[in-house]
């Protein structure tokens, strides 16, 4: 299956800027779908945006056309109960991309899921609807879409929003209350998904599986604010809130503008984020430390 032009869906985030970049380098023609290419302008200067609806089917098949390969990279933290619902992006979404494929007669599809996404996991709506959509996405395409997942722990890397997240939070006065400080994060680099989804992309001993994507360690959340802390060279008290304070700064906090930390994401964090199965090693990728990146992220002098 030769490869030249890839689709991307959900490419004008942090994941798909970086891929977009590196497929690009690599020789590949990219072309990110988007409603709002207005948004996105600085994209046109080294790839293809395109205007398309990827929920109207109609709309996703024609900006699919001429391209030998799809990338989904679309997911959100956090459900907004309308438009941006978590099944509408994880499952319905998912659900018209396969049909999309299927009439553009594209027959490479690369779909970007999260570890501990299953179906099974009723408490937390967005581990579930990724699972859904994860498992539908296998199943919709058999026999004519060749697909390949990745399950990744938290990415972090240059525009991130997770490292950078904790830093901005950081710079609030007094000592930072942190609500379930105990989850536990195998946290992998921006770098190292991007070059598993561009391993993969022409390898047929790929189709068909799910890769789960890892840091080389293991941190839990506390241990990573603090590791901000040093890197930043502050002296800042981190309190670890009990299961209750953690509830009921859900409660609040997912009622502000923006939703920094919603009750979703209180159940999501209830379940450990490490691999059960190295799929970086399997893709050849050596994985990569976070003393290696953030440090120099962080501006750290260390």
């Amino acid at each position: 299956m030769k490869i030249k032009r890839i689709a991307l869906v959900g490419g004008s985030g942090f994941v798909g800027r970086h891929l977009t970049r590196h497929l690009q380098n690599r020789g590949y023609a990219c072309r990110v779908i988007t409603r709002h290419p207005h948004r996105h302008r600085d994209l046109a200067s080294f790839c293809e945006v395109v205007a398309a609806n990827p929920y109207d089917h109609e709309s996703l098949v024609g900006a699919l056309r001429g391209c030998d390969a799809v990338i989904n990279l679309a997911g959100i933290l956090n459900s907004d109960r309308k438009m941006r619902t978590f099944r509408r992006v994880h499952v319905e979404l998912v659900e018209n991309i396969v049909a999309s494929c299927r009439t553009a007669g594209v027959r490479r599809l690369l779909h970007m899921s999260a570890l501990n996404a299953s179906e099974s996991q009723n408490k937390s709506s967005y581990l579930h609807t990724k699972g859904k959509g994860e498992n539908r996405v296998h199943t919709l395409s058999a026999g004519t879409v060749r697909v390949t997942s990745f399950r990744p722990s938290v990415i972090f890397g240059p525009g991130d929003s997770f490292i950078n997240r904790f830093a901005q939070l950081l710079r609030i006065p007094g000592p930072m209350p942190l609500a379930c400080h105990e989850a536990t994060f195998a946290p992998v680099y921006i770098g190292d998904v991007v070059k598993a989804f561009v391993n993969a992309l022409e390898d047929k001993n790929t189709w068909g599986k799910r890769y789960e994507l890892c840091g080389p360690r293991t941190f839990t959340l506390r241990q990573i604010v603090e590791y901000i802390i040093r890197h930043k060279g502050m002296k800042k008290p981190v309190i670890g809130l009990g299961d209750g304070l953690s509830r009921l700064q859900a409660h609040i906090l997912g009622k502000v503008p923006g939703k920094p930390f919603t009750m979703d994401n209180y159940r999501s964090l209830q379940v450990p984020s490490i691999c059960a199965e190295d799929g970086l090693a399997e893709l050849g990728i050596e994985a990569t430390d976070m003393d290696a990146i953030v440090p120099r992220m962080l501006g750290s002098k260390r």
